[in-house]
């Protein structure tokens, strides 16, 4: 289907009709270039990016261009070593059931390259030109809440990076394009290699990566730093805290702001009427369903994953709107526009939202404070334990099974009362045995929630050789005065409940 920002292209052709983008690692123009010849040759006319682009904007182009289906070459925020290869389905999400599943029986099919149909019918590939790139920047401008603190707060100082990825294409243009005048970007970092040569690892999600441009946001005075990873589907960003220092905010604090601002906003200008949603996944901070419940719009939780999100929207669709919602690892989306996390979208909101705050007096970090004093201070850490090879699967799988048959009974002191164990379907209550159900799909996770309202999460990588723990906490903020002294204690308890699981 076409979006309002876009025509369905002129083409006589009645058959399937996919995208293909690709980011900027070694090798990928080139396999996107591939996979394009392989759908010709299966007679499915390719849109081909004919340069990197953001994943999001591949997302955008599947509905824009009626398409069935879409794929970006990327792997995203992983090291330089990786590439790899996401599937997109006709509503702009990535694959979930049961087409991810078809997907992989097809595969499982071919024997060998000799099974593949090399022979592209050149006709059937076209070039994606400009009208894309302003039918998606039309679409991020279209979001706008703030556009008189845009125009008041245009030379908000702001450095951006693409950390060397897509990100360079779309995120300076469309923040120049709504109105802010004065962004800089890091020089070193500017041009797309897949090597990454100014970084470990390309992943916004570590401090590391944006260290480059933490150093020259302190020399030009920056409000605001942001960084893209390689495909510009997550966002990490920094802000200036009570004592003027550049802070770093993790993916919960991020999203928290992100939707606080758009329901906000959404109530001041008459915009709810009791038919939105937020949606978060579920080891996303619970302060951001606190936040939306507040306004009377309901917060879903959905399992690790964005797609999920995606499906969500596509679920409610005509029934319900989306007004945003994200993950903890640094991804967030507002409204429908996009069906995946879209960090271009985030940096122009995020702007947008600390435009909006300097007109108030405050930066982000105090907004978050406000936050925190009116919801509660929650405070969330992450612990990732790898365990390679045959035997490092089975001490995952060990240690999966002693949480679910043996439930820690406290942790950091506080009763542990409701086991959620998403592979079975079953909410327990642990102190009468009586059970509900998740209502989400089968999953390997298990979540632990206390008296005192802490939430740890043990959940195996899909993707990697790595079992994750993830840990919120949190308590009363009676005085923002006591902003670092609470900070410190909820750290302290991370860490009594750390030591408690035996992690440290």
């Amino acid at each position: 289907m076409a979006t309002e920002f876009g025509q369905l292209p002129k083409t006589s052709f009645s058959g399937e009709i996919g995208v293909i983008a690709h980011d900027s690692r070694n090798n990928s123009s080139l396999f996107a270039r591939k996979t394009a010849e392989v759908f010709a040759a299966n007679g499915i006319k390719a849109y081909l990016f004919n340069e990197l682009r953001p994943t999001p904007e591949l997302s955008f182009a599947i509905r824009h261009y009626g398409c069935k289906s879409g794929v970006v070459i990327t792997a995203s925020h992983n090291p330089k070593e990786y590439n790899g290869y996401k599937a997109y389905w006709e509503d702009g999400g990535q694959l979930i059931a049961p087409h991810d599943r078809n997907v992989i029986a097809e595969v499982q099919k071919i024997a060998g390259p000799q099974d593949v149909k090399w022979n592209a019918d050149e006709s059937l590939i076209e070039m994606v030109s400009d009208e894309i790139d302003n039918a998606y920047i039309a679409g991020l401008k279209s979001l706008c809440l703030s556009p008189d603190a845009v125009k008041t707060q245009s030379d908000l100082n702001i450095v951006f990076t693409s950390l060397h990825g897509t990100g360079g294409t779309m995120v300076p243009r469309t923040l120049k394009e709504l109105g802010f005048a004065n962004v800089t970007t890091v020089a070193e970092q500017d041009e797309p290699n897949g090597n990454f040569p100014t970084v470990v690892s390309p992943n916004p999600e570590e401090a590391a990566a944006l260290k480059m441009a933490l150093e020259q946001a302190e020399k030009v005075g920056a409000d605001l730093v942001m960084g893209t990873d390689p495909d510009a589907d997550r966002v990490g960003i920094a802000v200036r805290n009570t004592k003027g220092e550049l802070q770093l905010l993790n993916g919960n604090m991020t999203g928290s702001l992100l939707v606080y601002y758009l329901i906000q906003r959404w109530n001041e200008l008459g915009k709810l009427n009791g038919k939105q949603f937020t949606a978060k996944t579920i080891v996303t901070s619970a302060l951001i369903k606190k936040i939306s419940e507040s306004q009377n719009v309901p917060c879903y939780d959905v399992l690790t994953g964005f797609k999920y999100i995606a499906a969500l929207i596509l679920e409610l669709e005509g029934k319900e709107q989306f007004i945003g919602g994200g993950e903890e690892s640094y991804g967030y989306l507002a409204g429908d526009l996009v069906r995946d996390k879209d960090a271009v979208m985030s940096c122009v909101l995020i702007a947008e939202m600390c435009a909006w705050a300097k007109t108030q007096g405050k930066s982000l970090y105090d907004v978050l404070m406000d936050i925190h004093a009116e919801f509660g201070f929650y405070l969330e850490d992450l612990i990732s334990i790898t365990k390679k090879g045959k035997t490092g699967a089975e001490e995952i799988a060990k240690m999966m099974e002693e949480l679910r048959s043996n439930p820690p009974k406290t942790l950091a002191g506080s009763a542990v009362l409701t086991l959620r164990d998403y592979k079975l379907g079953k909410v327990t209550n642990l102190a009468d045995g009586s059970q509900t159900e998740t209502g989400l799909p089968s999953s390997n996770v298990l979540q632990f929630e206390t008296a005192d309202g802490t939430v740890v999460t043990a959940r195996p990588s899909g993707t990697e050789p790595k079992i994750k723990f993830y840990f919120s906490v949190n308590a009363e903020l009676n005085d923002k005065a006591e902003y670092d002294s609470v900070r410190d204690y909820l750290k302290g308890k991370i860490e009594a409940i750390q030591v408690d699981l035996g992690l440290i």
